[in-house]
């Protein structure tokens, strides 16, 4: 809580600085006004030279009008006073709280009453007269952010049923039951309009809302509703705001005049306004820049501007609304301004001149830096330093280069210097830039240099250093050139020096040791790949006494001889027919010699070739050889004399083949080297008719000597049994019998006794391999018939299988013996199949009473039916062992092969 003295004094302080404003100016004007004013037509004005010089600000409650800084209201819109109009105008001091002036516009008097006589007799207005105005009144305003104390009444409404009824006003819609929300009211009785808080023309510029008006007594509308708009006036609240970056660029020594940039700015308040017409100024007192006060284009005032005084200049810009008055609302910023470098300085040197020592014979050697300084800045094309000499290196002795750090000059020796020649070097240096000066008034820097060469002791030198002979070609060996001799830089003299070869490809002179003679040692030729554009170089070193030497070279220019003859390039040619006419072909000729005993060439034929052969369009290494006559193809000698410039030639010896030709190449050449599609088919077919040669002598020469049977089931054909070649004591073929049973094999056992089994008789290998192929499936029983036909042919098997490849003989002798036969593999060797064949005899000879007994049919495969030889069996044989007439059943083919052996049994 604030002491009672401290409340007075508070109280005292807002008097005294309100007292100002209260009392410079009225508190109510009233002015009289046309019935029309047009805009810019000037009502009144506030009178405010009694404020002093307290910063005011002026605002119009009314967008119809606007109020200067000097207090003139003015028309801002056409507007129709035609009646009592009023309006306040806000005049605020500085930070104090603002106050009202109220100003009333009074129509005048005659212009009203001629206004309201023209109004009346309008067509239009007769036609309304038969309506009745419906509500009132037009769109009023309020001003945004007005000040306490709230709710204030804003305006009267009313419908003109309120003559007829006891009507209740409404409203809703926006600043009512909407966004914003209640900020209008009104009283349901009389209809005013109350405005409860202050509203934000920036958010809302306007509101419109809706009335209603109803019957208080049975709440019908008594007439349509009305919408209702509230202008909310504009205040000047906000100040102008920047936008954009203030930072600028302009090039240093620019002209006046020369645009810097743009500072832009903007205003929230109301468009159109003295409240948002921005003007700009710039606070910085500044000889250098200017800035327009409405577009804000800054300037350059004067053409001084300097980088190297002042890179960057800061200005303070002020934007202020109201178009600039006092009493407008403003901001401030700085803008940079960066002055970009031009070359308007030149390196300068330190020194007024240097000096520096060097040795004589010294090369490629940092002689000298020369420091240079420039404004500009720094690691630029404007700075970097470029250095050049402008005098004293007529010789290009010197290089010189700058050091990219520390932008000095690096003066280079590049050739060795001489003290007996110039014992001081003097050069001009001058430093330049990487780019022009833009002042044309200023001039690059030169500087002085001296140089001083210090004497070293130093070897033979030669005069001069490159010596040119000129030499014929095919010199005689022995012949003196002359002498290359070498002096001593300090005494001038000769005596002592050595001379020593150093470079000699071709060993072509000699140099002596002591007098530097020069002698051929070889013979010179212009045409040796040794020399190059006639010249023919040769390396000679000079060494004193003390062993210092010195390089000198000898150049023999090689002059020409005549000593070739040109000859073709190519011996052998190909003169390709052409349909219907004849051919021809390109001589071409070369000599390594140089003018004038080379080209052009003079080509003759000669010998025989004139009456064959003839020459047409001879250039100047060339000639066309074509055919005088018609001559077949082949291969010709043509023989032709081809002479150089100086007539020097002989004759030369061409081959032409004469050939039709694809793509450039004889026929024949070309058949050689590769085979048409029928070629390759007849080669395959060579190939496969060869091939099969081999396979039928194969054939046959595996089947000599083979074992062959007769199986009626077979139809009488000669079967292949897969047997091995006999051996060569076998001289032909041997013949089995297989006499069908009903399908039933049965063993004679009468079979013992009677050499079948003799060991002078053989059994074949393809025999034995029919034995061990038990996959066959197929059982073959092998015996004799009769004892004389049997001794004219040998078994081919002495055991029978199974159809699952067991042996079948008796019960006892089948088992043991496949028992052999799988454990001891019998079947294999000749040694083992004897032995198997004298335990089957031995078997038949000591038990013969029981083979009768096991004469029993045994099931191996069903071999066909209807055999006139009836079974096979030890039995059967016992009972008919001398007939042979089931022989002349077996068919013609069997008749056959037994004729053959009979044959053979004749010839034995």
């Amino acid at each position: 809580m604030m002491a009672p003295g401290g409340i007075f004094r508070f109280c005292l302080i807002v008097t005294i600085l309100s007292q100002p404003a209260q009392s410079c100016f009225p508190h109510s004007i009233r002015s009289q006004v046309p019935v029309k004013i047009d805009p810019g037509y000037i009502i009144t004005q506030v009178p405010l030279d009694h404020c002093g010089d307290v910063g005011l600000s002026l605002s119009s409650s009314d967008p119809h009008f606007t109020v200067n800084t000097d207090g003139t209201i003015v028309v801002a819109v056409v507007s129709m006073v035609t009646k009592i109009r009023s309006f306040q105008v806000w005049v605020k001091a500085g930070r104090g709280q603002p106050r009202r002036v109220d100003v009333q516009l009074i129509p005048d008097t005659e212009q009203l009453h001629q206004y309201t006589l023209h109004a009346q007799s309008a067509p239009w207005n007769q036609a309304h007269k038969r309506f009745k105005r419906r509500w009132s009144p037009l769109p009023f305003n309020i001003i945004e952010n007005a000040l306490p104390p709230f709710p204030k009444e804003v305006e009267l409404i009313g419908s003109d049923s309120s003559v007829n009824y006891t009507v209740r006003y409404t409203i809703e819609g926006p600043g009512v039951t909407q966004p914003p929300m209640n900020v209008f009211s009104v009283v349901h009785e009389t209809g005013m309009v109350i405005v409860h808080r202050a509203v934000d023309r920036e958010l809302y510029p306007k509101l419109v809302f809706q009335a209603r008006v109803t019957d208080k007594l049975t709440g019908k509308e008594t007439d349509r509703p009305l919408d209702i708009t509230v202008l909310v006036l504009d205040l000047n609240d906000n100040p102008p705001t920047f936008l954009g970056p203030l930072e600028f660029q302009v090039v240093e020594q620019s002209r006046p005049d020369t645009e810097v940039g743009v500072v832009t700015a903007t205003d929230r308040d109301e468009a159109g306004t003295p409240h948002t017409q921005i003007k700009f100024s710039m606070l910085t007192e500044s000889q250098l820049f200017n800035i327009h006060p409405q577009s804000g284009k800054i300037t350059t005032k004067s053409g001084t501007l300097d980088r190297e005084v002042q890179a960057t200049i800061p200005v303070t810009v002020e934007i202020r609304d109201m178009n600039g008055a006092k009493s407008g609302l403003f901001n401030t910023a700085i803008a940079t301004i960066t002055l970009v470098d031009v070359n308007d300085n030149p390196p300068t040197f330190t020194e007024t001149i240097l000096k520096a020592n060097v040795e004589e014979d010294k090369a490629d050697l940092l002689v000298l830096r020369i420091p240079v300084e420039d404004r500009d800045e720094v690691n630029t094309q404007n700075w970097k330093a470029k250095f050049v000499i402008t005098h004293g290196n007529e010789n290009n002795d010197f290089r010189m280069d700058t050091d990219p750090t520390t932008n000095e000059g690096l003066l280079y020796v590049v050739k060795p210097l001489d003290y007996e020649k110039g014992r001081l070097v003097a050069l001009i240096v001058s430093a330049q830039n990487e780019v022009p000066l833009v002042n044309s008034l200023t001039s690059w820097n030169t500087i002085p240099v001296e140089l001083s060469v210090s004497d070293v002791d130093e070897g033979p030198e030669f005069s001069p250093l490159i010596k040119v002979i000129r030499v014929k070609e095919n010199t005689p060996i022995g012949t003196i050139l002359g002498s290359y001799m070498a002096l001593d830089p300090e005494t001038k003299s000769n005596t002592g020096i050595r001379y020593l070869k150093v470079s000699d490809p071709g060993s072509w002179l000699s140099v002596g040791e002591e007098t530097g003679e020069l002698k051929v040692t070889n013979l010179i030729d212009l045409e040796s790949d040794l020399v190059t554009n006639a010249m023919y170089n040769i390396t000679v070193n000079a060494v004193d006494p003390s062993s210092k030497s010195g390089m000198g070279m000898i150049t023999l220019l090689i002059e020409d001889t005549n000593d070739n003859i040109p000859v073709p390039d190519d011996r052998v040619l190909v003169l390709c027919e052409e349909e219907g006419k004849r051919g021809s072909v390109t001589v071409i000729a070369h000599d390594p010699d140089l003018l004038p005993y080379s080209s052009p060439y003079n080509f003759q034929l000669s010998g025989e070739s004139p009456k064959k052969w003839r020459l047409r369009d001879a250039q100047n290494i060339s000639v066309v050889l074509e055919q005088a006559v018609d001559m077949p193809r082949g291969n010709y000698e043509v023989e032709m004399r081809i002479a150089d410039l100086q007539d020097k030639g002989d004759v030369q010896v061409v081959n032409v083949e004469v050939c039709r030709c694809v793509g450039g190449q004889c026929v024949a050449a070309t058949s050689s080297v590769g085979m048409g599609a029928w070629g390759a088919l007849a080669l395959l077919l060579a190939l496969a008719m060869l091939l099969l040669l081999c396979l039928l002598f194969v054939v046959v020469c595996n089947s000599r000597g083979e074992k062959m049977y007769i199986d009626d089931s077979s139809g009488g054909m000669l079967l292949h049994s897969n047997t091995e070649a006999p051996g060569e004591e076998v001289k032909s073929a041997n013949l089995l019998m297989i006499p069908p049973v009903g399908g039933l094999d049965v063993i004679d056992q009468s079979t013992k006794g009677t050499g079948l089994l003799d060991q002078n008789q053989n059994v074949s290998a393809g025999d034995m391999s029919g034995m061990t192929q038990q996959t066959m499936g197929q059982q073959q029983v092998y015996q004799s018939s009769r004892q004389d036909f049997m001794s004219n042919s040998v078994h081919h098997q002495n055991s029978f299988y199974t159809s699952g490849g067991q042996y079948r003989g008796s019960a006892n002798y089948s088992d043991s013996l496949y028992q052999k036969q799988a454990n001891h593999s019998l079947f294999n060797t000749w040694d083992t199949n004897k032995l198997y064949l004298d335990e089957k005899l031995d078997y038949f000879g000591g038990e013969i009473e029981v083979c009768h007994t096991l004469d029993s049919p045994h099931a191996y495969h069903y071999e066909g039916e209807g055999s006139a030889a009836g079974s096979v069996g030890c039995c059967s044989e016992m009972g008919d062992q001398d007939g042979l007439d089931f022989l002349d059943s077996l068919g013609p083919k069997f008749k056959t092969l037994a004729n053959i052996c009979l044959s053979k049994e004749s010839r034995e």
